[in-house]
């Protein structure tokens, strides 16, 4: 079957699924391939659950007229969506970068929504699967995409650039994430600037950060339809200061004509840049400052990034969806900014940072202790390794540190829980 024979039947059943346990009533199901399942064998369950069709790519599974039969099933997903994005008449804003991406998605969704319909990348799914889900889920009413792309090697950004075809792009930042696929920082950098390749190639229009030496550095090498500066210099069209920060932030910016003012609900000085570049959009977009600072100020964040939680013990910023040397080290820093009569550390170890990885730890080791912090947690293999360094408590596993947390209760203290998410840090929360 063509693609352009199965988009009708998308056309049709316009609803998509990749899991039989979330089957829709007149879906189409996709049996897509992982290390340790093959969704071919569910073909039928899913049928029996009320998709209107399954697309198999295992001649075996193929039991009626019900069954379209592919070459590779999430080959054919990536090329339905590539197919339907061609088909769409609307903004595409893409993004990538090593940290942020998820919070300045949102952001730019808050805002952007305030004047638009919009459909933006449901949590974090961000990848060759995920990109794809998301670009299907946009209907006839949707009048601007926001859509997050995220990897760990190169060609992976070139890969989903090629699928969500997007008309606007933005890097948040250059950082020290998934250097072990990238193979550090200049591969990192590499990597990334394959989104600013497409958009230089298909006609784009970039939205960059004007403080970030990297990113200005890997735009001039390229040439842009436009380019549209956020920071805090003369150069930059949208330009902000940040007035407050404890423990949310606040801060003044400027469309270069009038100044306002917007207080937001983040926490953590380097998201400073990310409610700019959602500024930047929304300036471009056409909206009007009031509406631009009530998506701003709407916005909370969720899913265990940059989160203040209040519990009955203590104000916690949760910080452990991800961890990587660039936002740990942001993260340390933040807290040591606040105002708090006592303040607490609870790290845990960073995964995927390759060769350098005891290096890492070791940098972000100094960092927490050269802070006056009344205690510093550190958990993990990689920490456990620095534990003859005084000045911190070191726990191979995240059950040991619960543990000792539950003998050794925190009251009263503003605590920092980051770390990669395998280290399952939300585990200690019970007890904060």
């Amino acid at each position: 079957m063509t693609i352009t024979e199965l988009y009708k039947h998308y056309l049709a059943h316009p609803i998509i699924c990749t899991d039989t346990r979330k089957i829709e009533v007149g879906c189409l199901f996709f049996a897509l391939k992982g290390d340790n399942f093959n969704a071919n064998t569910f073909a039928k369950q899913a049928l029996e659950k009320g998709a209107a069709f399954v697309v198999i790519d295992n001649a075996e599974y193929q039991l009626s007229a019900k069954y379209i039969l592919v070459d590779d099933a999430l080959t054919t997903l990536q090329e339905l969506a590539k197919h339907h994005r061609k088909q769409l008449n609307i903004p595409v804003i893409g993004l990538t970068g090593s940290n942020g991406k998820t919070t300045t998605k949102e952001l730019i969704n808050s805002v952007l929504s305030c004047k638009f319909k919009t459909l933006a990348t449901k949590g974090n799914l961000n990848n060759h699967i995920g990109v794809p889900l998301t670009l299907l889920e946009i209907g006839q009413d949707i009048e601007v995409a926001i859509i997050e792309m995220g990897a760990n090697h190169q060609k992976e950004i070139e890969m989903l650039s090629e699928i969500c075809q997007p008309t606007y792009g933005l890097i948040t930042n250059i950082g020290k994430a998934h250097m072990e696929g990238f193979g550090g920082v200049e591969g990192i950098k590499k990597g990334k600037g394959e989104l600013y390749d497409y958009l230089q190639n298909h006609n784009g229009i970039v939205f960059l950060n004007g403080d970030s030496l990297a990113l200005t550095e890997m735009a001039t090498q390229r040439s842009f339809k436009e380019t549209v500066y956020y920071g805090t210099s003369n150069l930059c069209k949208t330009r902000g200061e940040l007035t407050e920060n404890d423990p949310y932030l606040k801060l003044k910016w400027t469309n270069g004509e009038n100044n306002y003012e917007v207080a937001s609900q983040l926490t953590g000085i380097y998201n400073f840049e990310n409610i700019l570049a959602a500024i930047a959009i929304g300036l471009k977009f056409g909206l009007s400052a009031q509406e631009i600072n009530k998506g701003v100020e709407n916005y909370a964040p969720q899913n265990n990034r940059s989160q203040i939680i209040k519990t009955t013990k203590n104000t916690v910023i949760g910080d452990y969806y991800n961890a990587n040397p660039s936002s740990m080290a942001l993260a340390v820093e933040n807290i040591s900014r606040l105002n708090a009569p006592k303040k607490v550390l609870i790290l845990g170890e960073m995964f995927e940072v390759g060769e350098t990885t005891a290096e890492e730890h070791l940098i972000i080791l100094q960092k927490a202790l050269s802070f006056n912090f009344d205690q510093v947690i550190l958990i993990g293999e990689e920490f456990k390794k620095l534990s003859l360094n005084p000045g911190a408590l070191y726990f191979e596993s995240t059950a040991l540190a619960y543990d000792y947390l539950k003998k050794h209760p925190i009251t009263d203290t503003l605590v920092l829980v980051k770390g990669s998410r395998v280290m399952k840090l939300e585990s200690l929360m019970e007890l904060l």
